[in-house]
């Protein structure tokens, strides 16, 4: 095989190129011809290897994450590989069930950089040693062209999209999902000034930013505080009524009026589309101060993103939910018996008194005037005891009428002085409480500490309830 004229004929067409994704493929074009070796060429996009010309009739791995198979680790190290065996490497990615060899070499820039990789697969076996050699000097005459027409190409705005969206899925929080949303919607559109307003809880905010805002997002948000909820409301109405809409960036044309305080914030090119519900989703919008006109794809784009940014958030309120849910009495509002053991498991022998609350007479109320009776008296207990506690100080609903508070104090005196303050804020309802408290001996665990107080609070009730009691230390 002379190998010397394949390098001829797979670069003869290089000069003429007119882009790099042209020359990729009439490389690969021509070297098909001269060898039945399935050929690649990836070119590094953002932070992964992406195919831009291939041969092949099954499997082309359109991206491959950074250091993943053999063309990962070549583009990594700059090295070329040489695999007569292909089951001897576990990093051999098959693109084939037939493949036997393999060799993958990198694609430099004039000053050695890696811009990609050439990788060539073969069904039968062969002597690898020329192969070598001439897919260097392929790859190095393939490079030269890449970087003479300016470099791998750039991510596509839909590619920038596809990537954005795994951060968008990977958010937890409310906070983390604003932060992606506005980085994806400015990478993508182009435009300075992604805000976000959101619906729900009977009012429309402003999305934190989750950044140092620029200076045409400082005016617009500073703009729309000024304006008022109810210009916020409007400008979710117009989008959630009409749909998606942007400018025509000619000068000289008023805004409507819903838009009045974007443009005396200095906008002069904008994107609005809905995002999820009205009531309970809002609007995305993506400004900008330059006269220019967003084509329908931006928008499009935009559509695509704030669909996608609905899922997530409505994913996270609901797991939000779900967590409160599982956290809370879904009577009082209290947190309950979960949270309560993680809580007293961290208590500390001497500072964390637990204070066992017991309601005199529930029993009574529930048998005279009804369950719904003795809920509202629960509920109204349950505020009233809250309001008593100090900042930072825990209250927890255990059991029917059983409640049980933590608080940290510096001394025995001081948990009976808050257990005294409950009692009073119980009888201001028209209810009296018996409570026992305790604090932690050392080594003792924390359902003993919880016994002790339960036994204090007994001794209340024997003794006429309506009281407190310390347990012995």
């Amino acid at each position: 095989m002379d190998h010397q004229r394949i390098i001829r004929d797979v670069t003869a067409d290089l000069p003429t190129a007119p882009t790099v994704l042209d020359a990729c493929q009439r490389f690969v074009t021509a070297l098909a011809g001269h060898t039945p070796a399935a050929v690649s060429v990836l070119l590094q996009v953002q932070d992964r290897l992406r195919s831009v010309a291939a041969t092949g009739a099954w499997q082309v791995f359109s991206t491959v994450p950074p250091k993943t198979g053999i063309v990962g680790r070549v583009f990594a190290t700059g090295e070329t590989a040489v695999v007569p065996d292909v089951t001897a490497d576990p990093d051999h990615l098959p693109v084939r069930p037939d493949v036997v060899a393999e060799i993958c070499v990198p694609v430099v820039d004039p000053a050695g950089r890696s811009v990609g990789v050439l990788d060539l697969q073969w069904s039968t076996p062969l002597d690898l040693t020329p192969w070598r050699v001439t897919a260097e000097r392929l790859a190095a005459r393939l490079g030269a062209r890449i970087m003479a027409l300016g470099g791998p190409p750039a991510e596509s705005r839909s590619e920038k999209l596809l990537r954005h969206a795994a951060a968008l899925s990977a958010a937890t929080t409310e906070c983390d999902l604003i932060t992606a949303v506005i980085c994806a919607a400015r990478d993508v559109s182009g435009l300075a000034a992604p805000v976000l307003l959101l619906t729900g809880r009977g009012q429309t905010r402003l999305g934190k930013p989750p950044h140092t805002p620029g200076e045409l997002e400082n005016r617009i948000r500073a703009e729309l505080t000024e304006a008022g909820p109810a210009a916020l409301d409007r400008i979710v109405g117009r989008v959630h009524r009409y749909g998606a809409g942007y400018t025509l960036g000619e000068a000289g044309q008023p805004p409507t009026a819903e838009y009045v305080p974007l443009a005396r914030a200095g906008v002069r090119a904008l994107v609005a589309v809905p995002l999820g519900p009205p009531d309970g989703g809002g609007v995305l919008l993506v400004a900008d101060e330059r006269l220019i006109r967003p084509d329908p794809t931006t928008v499009s784009l935009m559509e695509l993103l704030a669909g996608q940014a609905w899922n997530s958030l409505d994913r996270i309120r609901t797991l939000d939910r779900l967590r409160e849910q599982a956290s809370s009495d879904p009577l009082t509002g209290l947190r309950h018996t979960g949270p309560f053991g993680k809580r007293i498991a961290a208590a500390t022998p001497g500072r964390t008194a637990l204070l066992a609350v017991d309601v005199d007479g529930f029993k009574s109320v529930n048998d005279t005037y009804g369950h719904q009776a003795g809920d509202r008296l629960l509920i109204g207990l349950a505020r009233a005891l809250e309001g008593a506690l100090r900042h930072g100080d825990e209250l927890y609903r255990i059991g029917g009428d059983e409640f049980v508070a933590v608080i940290e104090v510096n001394r025995p005196e001081e948990a009976v002085r808050i257990a005294e303050r409950l009692t009073e804020a119980a009888r201001r309802t028209g209810h009296t409480i018996s409570v026992g408290v305790a604090l932690p001996r050392p080594g003792e665990s924390a359902e003993l500490t919880l016994r002790r107080a339960d036994q204090a609070l007994y001794t209340v009730k024997r003794q006429g309830r309506d009281g407190v009691r310390l347990a012995p230390a």
